[in-house]
């Protein structure tokens, strides 16, 4: 299976074992008070997020024929960092406005709207 395909498929799948995570949100908000969460919202961000990330890679999988490692590199990193650019949000509402987060965030946004820029040059094949 391409890499591609395989991570985007595992993404999903990620993005929906966080389902429970969504349930827990709902029934037993509580629990997550415990463990330090005081913003579960983020949760459904991180949920939506992979099952979208992952939907994308399979696309670029699916349409571009042989994308180039460079360009595989850069579109997993950036789809597999995006979601979880959530998770200390939810612990700390002010955890963006650490330097190296925003870095982070930069750079992570720049792998996955330049490396969908060059899938798009790339096009199908």
């Amino acid at each position: 299976m391409d890499l591609l395909l395989q991570i985007g498929l595992i993404e999903i799948a990620i993005g929906a074992l966080l389902g429970w995570l969504m349930v827990i949100r709902e029934q037993k908000p509580e629990w997550l008070k415990r463990i330090g969460m005081v913003r579960t919202h983020r949760i459904l961000q991180i949920h939506l997020d992979f099952v979208l990330m992952g939907l994308i890679l399979i696309a670029v999988g699916l349409v571009v024929g042989d994308p180039p490692p460079a360009l595989q590199f850069m579109l997993i990193f950036g789809t597999v960092v995006n979601p979880l650019l959530f998770a200390p949000l939810a612990f700390d509402p002010d955890f963006d406005r650490k330097l190296w987060y925003r870095i982070f965030s930069v750079i992570s946004f720049l792998a996955v709207s330049g490396g969908l820029v060059w899938a798009a040059v790339l096009g199908p094949s």
